[in-house]
């Protein structure tokens, strides 16, 4: 008799256990880290969601970077096997729009956006819609090796804010004859969008392709010229250092940390990792504003970063439990958290203040330079950012442009170039919307 209870006990248990797994609503999402830093900080998240909703279980899980897992994504869709949610890279807004494997989050309950920051949600608004939730947002800042300049006779209270200012102090730098370049910087078509941004010009029209679908750009431009110009500057005095790759920020960082460059340009969300190279190499890390063209009123930084995306071919508890998460990774604690370990900002009002409360600004010097950046930025079309469905054959097309003029073509074949290629991508995509 002992022997029957103990059976039906454990027999009860075993389909106790069965039926809760089967009512378990389970969230894949996808996201683009794939160094432990922050990988390991989505995944502490995700643990203490699934805590908190013992019917819910979300997996994180890394799927390469932003253009491999949309293209996952969008791959699974078709396959009927698509994750509940992905985050997908800002400039990819309009793709994912048009890949149709995407639902408003709006469409699955209202989203009240009031307290995320005013510029991170204008760039992610497309047809006065926030179809996203913002996660994780930055935008360009100089990284500089305040013991390397102050040898070289500079002053590392007052870094560079211009391309002419970076240039003088390049050129002082090697007159110290330190045997180290001066600049890292890689051919990367962000900081194009961004110094397009900072002098008030749209890099696509129809009002950076919000107002429209973009049919022409101003790649070719007075603005683009000083772009392209920088680099070939640097590249023609000796002064500049890079791996060779397109887009190769990791690269650069690299060259940067390791005491191989005086400078980079990279984004607030490396500030974590660089901080960490520069403790590890052994000098002071300083960081100022993205040091913009000469003559010109800065217009702000364009946001850049990504946002959560919920698929729509998932059942309505799936979906459900994807925004909800969503909203989780991004209230107000977890982003004040977030941007203390990475540099990323943080997207939400609330978190501002929670940190300033905490004193994190005061005692973080270096996270608050980036900060302004943002919360000076008055939004408007070109700091907006472009949208377009051809944004990855857009960026490849101008840094390619830029590699050409490090390898000795004229700016302005270069220029010439990039802008027609631009407009026949531009061309191309349109046709599957007539």
């Amino acid at each position: 008799m002992k022997k029957f209870i103990t059976l039906s006990l454990l027999s009860l248990a075993s389909l106790s256990a069965a039926q809760t797994a089967a009512a378990q609503t389970t969230v894949q999402f996808w996201h683009t880290f794939g160094d432990a830093k922050r990988s390991d900080w989505i995944a502490a998240r995700a643990d203490d969601y699934n805590k908190a909703h013992p019917g819910v279980k979300v997996t994180a899980v890394f799927r390469g970077d932003s253009n491999e897992t949309l293209q996952s994504t969008i791959l699974a869709a078709r396959q009927g096997k698509a994750p509940a949610l992905v985050q997908v890279d800002g400039v990819a807004s309009q793709l994912a729009l048009d890949s149709g494997v995407f639902q408003p989050v709006s469409s699955i309950k209202n989203v009240d956006f009031s307290d995320y920051l005013k510029p991170v949600v204008s760039y992610y608004t497309v047809g006065g819609k926030v179809n996203s939730v913002p996660f994780n947002s930055s935008s360009p800042v100089l990284y500089f090796n305040k013991d390397l300049m102050a040898e070289a006779g500079l002053n590392p209270k007052t870094p560079p804010t211009t391309f002419g200012g970076i240039l003088k102090a390049c050129a002082q730098f090697d007159a110290a004859k330190t045997g180290i370049k001066c600049m890292a910087l890689t051919p990367y078509s962000w900081l194009f969008e961004q110094w397009m941004s900072e002098q008030n010009v749209s890099l696509l029209n129809n009002g950076n392709g919000r107002q429209g679908r973009p049919t022409d750009n101003n790649i070719n431009s007075a603005a683009g010229r000083k772009v392209y110009q920088f680099y070939k500057d640097l590249q023609d005095r000796g002064e500049l250092t890079n791996t060779g790759k397109l887009a190769d920020t990791v690269g650069t960082n690299a060259i940067f940390t390791s005491q191989k460059s005086l400078f980079t340009i990279n984004s607030t969300a490396g500030l974590g990792n660089i901080l960490d190279g520069a403790k590890q190499s052994g000098f002071t890390l300083g960081v100022g504003v993205l040091p913009i063209p000469d003559g010109v009123k800065r217009n702000g930084v364009t946001i850049g970063g990504a946002s959560l995306w919920v698929a729509k071919g998932v059942s309505k508890p799936e979906a459900e439990a994807a925004l909800d998460f969503a909203l989780y990774l991004t209230n107000t604690a977890n982003m004040a958290s977030w941007h203390k370990l990475t540099g990323y900002y943080p997207v939400r009002t609330s978190s501002v203040t929670l940190l300033r409360k905490q004193g994190w600004f005061s005692s973080s010097p270096l996270q608050i330079v980036a900060f302004n950046q943002l919360t000076t930025t008055v939004p408007n079309i070109a700091n907006a950012g472009p949208l377009s469905g051809a944004t990855i054959q857009t960026r490849t097309i101008i840094e390619q442009g830029i590699q050409k003029v490090l390898s000795g073509q004229t700016v302005e074949s270069a220029l010439s170039g990039a802008s027609e290629q631009v407009n026949a991508a531009l061309s191309e995509y349109n046709k599957n919307f007539k």
